[in-house]
């Protein structure tokens, strides 16, 4: 399998398809690079490279002890780019994965990346405090925790029937879509996945918006019941100076399966014109 060999000696799976200028994507918790699969490869098709990878502890990447953190996690995004030798990169960060593309901007700065896209992403604070009403409480993360550690499988069918808004909406993704995206959960090691609860749910990435100076995509969905609008894109597209906020009506969280081929149009038309 293609892989890199992270600085701290941790393995990370990749893929890539197509050929042209580089669009790096980074997934969403708790699922692998095979969630970007129906959107890179259209993206490719229309003349992208685009390059998914599995982030530490997930899919088949290496599950060390450690690590996952967003300042170690960065550091991996890092060395995807410099050990692949990409320029002129867009990042495009789906939940989680918007937290790398936000620390990483911060730790290692613009120098190959031409433009960032986030989608549904948890930028730039999930958690609920005086100075940020519209988050999720304390008690919301540490019941996931509790759930996780004593059913994980059964956990994750409820997560995901929210995550997919498949109560809430007609065009909701199948069964058996629901259970592929179960199966790719399952891949994950237990510690990775409970530590990154913890990352993304109390990482406060305000103070990492400066460090927005490229062209930014937002594309968030407007009842997301995983990661609040306003507690996250709505604040980061206000604080992000010539950023673009394209709001999905009535779209869930995972709006890269709900709505999939707007976001590809959205992706496709924001990286040809950055």
């Amino acid at each position: 399998m293609p892989s890199i060999i992270t600085r701290g000696g941790t393995e990370l799976y990749f893929k890539e398809w197509g050929e042209g200028r580089p669009l790096v994507m980074i997934h969403g918790w708790p699922l692998s690079a095979d969630s970007w699969d129906d959107v890179a490869v259209p993206l490719a098709i229309a003349g992208f490279r685009t390059i998914a990878y599995d982030r530490r502890g997930f899919g088949r990447s290496g599950q060390p002890w450690e690590g996952y953190n967003y300042d170690t996690l960065s550091d991996d995004l890092a060395d995807i780019l410099s050990i692949l030798q990409l320029q002129d990169v867009t990042l495009i960060g789906f939940s989680m994965g918007g937290g790398e593309v936000a620390r990483f901007l911060t730790r290692h700065g613009t120098k190959c990346v031409r433009s960032v896209a986030l989608i549904s992403s948890v930028v730039p604070y999930m958690l609920r405090m005086e100075t940020n009403p519209n988050g999720v409480p304390q008690d919301g993360f540490d019941e996931m925790l509790k759930a996780l550690t004593d059913d994980r499988p059964h956990f994750f069918t409820k997560f995901f029937r929210d995550f997919y808004g498949v109560s809430t909406l007609s065009n909701a993704v199948s069964p058996e879509w629901l259970s592929w995206t179960q199966s790719m959960a399952m891949q994950a090691g237990l510690k990775a996945t409970l530590d990154c609860v913890t990352a993304f749910g109390t990482t406060d990435f305000r103070t990492d918006l400066k460090s927005f100076t490229l062209p930014t995509l937002i594309v968030h969905g407007t009842q997301d019941q995983t990661v609040p609008i306003d507690a996250t894109a709505r604040v980061a597209a206000k604080a992000i100076h010539g950023s673009q906020l394209i709001e999905y009506e009535g779209a869930p969280h995972g709006l890269f399966a709900t709505h999939r081929a707007r976001l590809v149009k959205d992706l496709q038309r924001f990286c040809e014109s950055t």
